[in-house]
């Protein structure tokens, strides 16, 4: 008998960082040790992760394990689902025609501007004194 395979992606939006391993299953979704439903508390938010699975009709066909850092609830979810996609498109190639598209496989890469030296912000200086 063969153990069902796993399939493992990151994604990531902003400073959150999630880490999804997808098995075969009943559709069993947990975030951080927690039922999906209760970590993500909208319903905005839950269907943004299920929104890969719905475009592809495979609702209920994987249990995803999953492990978020960094960022806000949204950013988290976003990254949720960037990992999703990824780890849909290793189980059948196909999927990427689908999901590319709909910008499931696109990585927001807006952070916050680091602090400079000599100012008090990212952008701001500091008051000029002409005399």
């Amino acid at each position: 008998m063969t153990a069902p395979t796993t399939k493992s992606a990151t994604g990531r939006r902003k400073t959150a960082v999630a880490r999804v391993w997808m098995t075969e299953g009943t559709g069993q979704i947990v975030i951080n040790g927690r039922h999906f439903e209760e970590y993500l508390p909208t319903a905005e938010l839950q269907n943004s992760i299920l929104a890969p699975f719905q475009q592809l009709t495979l609702v209920n066909k994987f249990d995803l394990k999953v492990v978020v850092r960094g960022g806000g609830v949204h950013a988290q979810a976003i990254a949720i689902r960037h990992a999703i996609s990824r780890s849909l498109t290793q189980v059948d190639p196909e999927n990427r025609k689908v999901i590319k598209p709909l910008g499931f496989l696109t990585r927001d890469p807006r952070m916050k501007e680091r602090k400079k030296s000599g100012q008090p912000g990212a952008r701001k200086r500091f008051q000029f004194s002409k005399r």
